[in-house]
């Protein structure tokens, strides 16, 4: 009797404690199949706390999945450059590293920022290391896999309308200033009122 009363409340604290976690902006909101845009979902912010996509209600939004020891890595310059052009038009640059492809994102989430910081200056928004394929992918990147494909690699880039639904996905090879990536992301910029 006694062992199913300590199962029972174990099992009651741990739905407690995963409950909390939820709340406190730990786990997804959404889940893929419930999700009716990118605002339904939630990241960590590399620098602590919640980033949940729903702050940038209104704004469009490219998500992208870096990594620090890849061929790809100096679109960070790019991404940084896009940034900083558009962000005042309504661009919001999110980066969510991760060490799905060839293990070329090793380092801890401190790492990670402070590679960013000292080699190109990152000031966008950056979610901390995030698995974004396969069975273990963030909610967010089920559900535009579910729309536009998995990423194939690092540097994979969704672009989201105002209204938070994914207008485009462009792979790696599509550098930040490619002349049609530019016309996608000036077409999703939210319209002046």
């Amino acid at each position: 009797m006694e062992l199913v009363s300590r199962s029972s409340t174990r099992r009651a604290f741990m739905g407690l404690c995963a409950g909390l976690a939820l709340l406190a902006g730990f786990g997804p909101l959404a889940t893929p199949a419930k999700a009716e845009n990118a605002y339904d979902f939630t990241f960590q912010a590399i620098e602590g706390g919640a980033l949940p996509l729903s702050q940038y209600k209104g704004k469009a939004v490219l998500v992208v999945n870096t990594a620090s020891m890849c061929g790809y890595t100096p679109q960070y310059k790019g991404l940084e450059t896009l940034w900083e052009k558009y962000r005042d038009k309504g661009l919001v640059v999110v980066g969510v590293p991760s060490n799905d492809f060839g293990g070329q994102e090793p380092g801890s989430d401190k790492e990670i920022k402070e590679f960013c910081n000292v080699n190109f200056a990152i000031d966008f928004p950056m979610t901390t290391k995030e698995p974004v394929k396969g069975a273990q992918a963030h909610p967010f990147y089920k559900w535009v896999a579910a729309q536009k494909g998995e990423p194939k690699w690092n540097f994979h880039k969704y672009l989201l309308a105002p209204d938070g639904t994914l207008v485009a996905a462009f792979p790696s090879k599509i550098e930040p200033d490619n002349a049609e990536f530019l016309t996608a992301v000036e077409k999703a910029l939210p319209k002046a009122s």
